[in-house]
This record gives structure tokens, sequence and C-alpha cells, in this order.
């Protein structure tokens, strides 16, 4: 449902070619047997080579052309608005508030450690391996269980950029980025501690374990990504993510009629998400995109092409294949061949080719958005209009609307911000900014019944196919907030915390990657 996949046929598959061969030899038997039993007849040459003609032009029907569909387009149509649950009532929350549920009922006690001088090397192998919180809890001692930091994927993604030279600091970290860049092409080890400026982190929150739910959920509706739960000595014992509250109420929602009910209606009926997005061209260098994400406090990023028509999602967590010298040509190479490179090491490690699909449309139910958000382990959806034309002449690397309400000086004044080049006296950048469908109408999403049909993009992977033309993002924060509110919950406003997970402006692309030299041990290897 959530991913297209096209596997290599099996040798099963070939068997069951093989046997319908077998059949269409069978029902031909009986003209063999009697072209062989009249061989002694004149003629009985040429009456069986003349059966045989005929059976050519004429060959048997097909059983296959007379059954009938399992499903009607309507009935595919409801399935994938509507993904089947768990629908048996979970005798554990049956009849329980959900907002009365402790914490430690739901947090995962995975926790994984490392200490302020521990390595970026040895830190990225531990969020490599097995991690499936996606964070590493940095504490001040080897035997302490209090977190003072953390060490994600975006942390990963904001040390590589400083290393490979890309990143230009602002007066006050211009000598910690050339320590660090001397460090990095003389191979010395480099720790924790030594980074701890690069990006700006989100808050650490820490609650009780015996907390309850409702807490959880105003935290993560306000935009906090995740908890730390805490034992009665302050001791880290658990991590509670964003997903995984949102996964237990895809699986138990039928035990908590307040949520149910909000999974059959439509994104556009609830009002649900945002419309101001900044998405990267498809033909921009992957060095961008993972520039653009590092300032903006981005975890994700809709690739587009230039009809806007998303055509994949580049995320801080695909650094992970970027941590080798012989991956380092990438970040010179377009986003577009970025997502190939990523779906082919996916077919590589799952046996089968993978095109995880990142998006819905207005008329997606809250259900449909949900269970792919689950399935896929992504942070946010991207919201599509139907697939706009996607023009074959060479890309424009930065997009900017025709429609008085955005003007070029406003996109200029966004661009700014991201550490992108843009704005009406400098080359054009890679960054895009998406106009609000309010101020220019595009295509429309096909209603409930119908059904999206596009051509794929030159240049997309095969077996991809375009989604549509971008006009908003719906995102783990957005859903959960609507759960807060929908329970009588007050959640704050996300946009603080988004404010502050943005870095300054100050940061800017080089103009060439040659002068950025990787010889880092953890980068060599």
């Amino acid at each position: 449902m959530d991913s297209v996949d096209s596997t290599t046929k099996s040798p099963s598959g070939s068997n069951s070619n093989s046997s319908g061969s077998v059949g269409a030899a069978i029902s031909s038997a009986p003209e063999r047997s009697n072209s062989q039993s009249n061989s002694q007849k004149p003629g009985h040459i040429a009456s069986h080579r003349l059966s045989f003609a005929d059976n050519q032009r004429h060959p048997p029907p097909s059983p296959r052309a007379q059954r009938h569909p399992s499903f009607t387009q309507q009935a595919i149509q409801d399935l994938l608005n509507n993904p089947p649950s768990n629908r048996h009532v979970n005798p554990r929350y049956a009849g329980r508030d959900w907002r009365d549920i402790a914490l430690g009922e739901l947090a995962a006690d995975d926790v994984n450690w490392a200490g302020l001088d521990t390595s970026v090397e040895d830190a990225t192998m531990t969020l490599l391996k097995n991690n499936s919180n996606n964070v590493v809890l940095v504490r001040e001692t080897p035997t302490s269980k209090t977190a003072i930091s953390t060490f994600d994927y975006s942390d990963l993604n904001a040390y590589l950029l400083v290393v490979v030279g890309l990143a230009k600091p602002d007066e006050e970290n211009l000598e910690l980025y050339g320590q660090i860049s001397a460090k990095a092409q003389s191979q010395e080890p480099i720790s924790l501690r030594e980074i701890r400026q690069l990006s700006r982190k989100e808050q650490l929150v820490a609650l009780p374990v015996e907390s309850t739910l409702d807490k959880a959920m105003e935290a993560f509706g306000s935009g906090i990504h995740r908890l730390l739960i805490t034992n009665l000595v302050g001791e880290v014992t658990g991590i509670l993510s964003q997903l995984r509250l949102l996964e237990f109420f895809w699986q138990e929602a039928v035990n908590f009629p307040v949520i149910d009910r909000l999974y059959g209606s439509l994104l556009r009926d609830l009002q649900v998400g945002t419309q101001q997005i900044i998405a990267i061209n498809a033909d921009a260098p992957l060095a961008d995109a993972l520039l653009l994400m590092s300032n903006e406090g981005l975890t994700s990023v809709a690739v587009i092409d230039q009809g806007l028509n998303v055509v994949g999602n580049i995320s801080t967590a695909d650094v992970r294949h970027l941590t080798n010298a012989a991956s380092i040509p990438l970040l010179k190479s377009s986003c577009l061949h970025f997502i190939s490179v990523i779906l082919t090491e996916r077919g590589v490690e799952r046996g089968r080719d993978s095109f995880p699909v990142f998006y819905v449309n207005p008329y997606s139910t809250l259900a449909h958005t949900v269970a792919k958000l689950v399935a896929t382990n992504s942070h946010r959806m991207w919201v599509v209009e139907s697939a706009s034309p996607s023009p074959s002449a060479p890309a424009t690397p930065l997009l900017q609307p025709s429609h008085p309400g955005l003007t070029s000086a406003t996109v200029s004044a966004v661009t700014s911000g991201t550490g992108v080049t843009g704005g009406t006296n400098s080359p054009p950048g890679p960054t895009v900014i998406i106009p609000s469908p309010t101020l220019a109408p595009g295509p429309q999403s096909p209603l409930p019944g119908q059904s999206l049909v596009s051509s794929p993009a030159a240049g997309l992977p095969p077996g991809s196919h375009l989604s549509g033309r971008l006009t908003g993002v719906v995102s783990l924060t957005d859903i959960l907030n609507l759960f807060a509110k929908s329970s009588g919950l007050h959640p704050a406003d996300p946009s603080e915390q988004r404010a502050r997970r943005r870095r300054s402006s100050s940061s800017s692309v080089r103009p060439s990657l040659d002068g950025g030299r990787v010889s880092h041990e953890f980068i060599r290897r």
C-alpha cells in the first residue's frame, strides 16, 4: 500500500508460465492424436499443417479474459482511503481513557549512550547500528544515566558539511569551524564535545515514568520530537518518540473513540498541516539539500521537478549513505540521482526494489495519511494536487511564482534565511518556495473515487511515478496536535519549536566542492 514494488520474477513465476504452456499443449493434444491415427490416409500431413495454422490464427480464449475483477475501482479507492487497522479491542486498553495511560507502558527501553569525549566516528557507528529511536544520548561520564545532550542524524549532517568545507560560519564560530576542519584534514579524532555548537539543539524534555500520556501528547503537539523517560532518581530508562505514539494510536484507536472517529475525516475538512513549504529542485546538487535541511532545522525536504511535482524525498537519515569516502562525490550529483542511489541500496538490502510513497492529497483520509506515516517511518507526508506537466526544457533552479501575492522580494527574504543563494541581485538558487494554492490555483486533486494517472518524469527510477503538484505538508506534530486538541488538551504553538531548530542565516554554500577535502578517519572508511 505504501510503496510500489517491482520484484524480479522468481522461479515460481517462471514455473507458472511454463504451466500455461503445458496447458496449451494439452488442449491441442487431441488434434495431434487424430492426425497421428490417420497417418496412413492420403493428405494427412496437409490436414495436420492446416489444423496447426488454424490454431495459430485462432488461439483459444484465455480463461483470465472471462474472470470478473475481485474489487471494483470504487472498492479499491475506499480501501486506500480507509486502510485496515487493528479493529480488535485490546483488553489492556479497553474502557480506559488514553490520557491516563502511564508513559512506562509505551516507552522504548533501548537507550544508546555515548560520552562527551566519544569520537564522532564511534557515535556514528552507534547511531547506525540497530537504533530504532534514531538518536544517541550523550552523558558527562561513562557511568552516568543523565542525558546532557543528543547526537542524531541532523548533527551528523551538520558535522559532514563542516568536514567537506561547505558550511561557512559566522564570526562567533569561525575559530571552532577552523579547528574541526584542521583536525579532519590531519585525521585526528574529533569528540562530541567539540561539535556541540555545530547545530541548534532541540530542548531535552524529560518526564517521569509514572507520568500519563496526556503530558506527552501536549509536548508532542507543541513540536517536541522525543521525550526522555526517567525513573524516581532522574535516570533515563527509556525514550518515547512522536512516531511511536502515533503508531500506538493507529494500532489501538478502536479502544479510544475520540481518536478513532477522526480517522474517517478528509485532510481538507480537518484543515491539518501547513502550506508554507520550502522544497529542493531535483537537478540541484545534493549538497544544497543537506545544507538547506541543516540551516532550516528540517529533518526532510521534498524533491520536485519543474512542474512542482514531488519526485522524491531526502531526509537527514539518508546521510548514512555518505559516511565513507567513496560516497562523497555524491554531494556534487543531483538530488534525483541520490534518490536513485538510495532506492538501489534499499533494493540490495531487501532483495527487491522499493519506492516509498511520501505523499497524500487533500481528499485523503486521516487514516490513509497515518497508515503511510507508520508504514514508511516518516515524520511528514507531502500534500499534492493532481500532477502538473513537467517541461522538458533545462531546469530553472529557482521557481519564482508570478502571482502578485508572492513577489521576488518575498522569495529573496525567505531564501536568505536558508543559506542558499537567491534574490533579485544574485543568481537563482536551488530552493523552491511553493506558492500558496489560494494565491496560485493549480490542478485540483482527484475527488474520492477518482484515480490520478500521471506519466513519469524523465530521469525517474524505473517503477516510480509522479505524485502531483506540491501544495502542503502534514507532519507528526500536526496530527498529534490535532489529537491533543480533540481530547481537550492545550498544546503550545508548534511554530516556536520550529523556529528554535532553525539555524541562523549566516551560513552559506561555498561556490565549489573542490576545496573541501574529506580525510577524517570515519569518512575515509
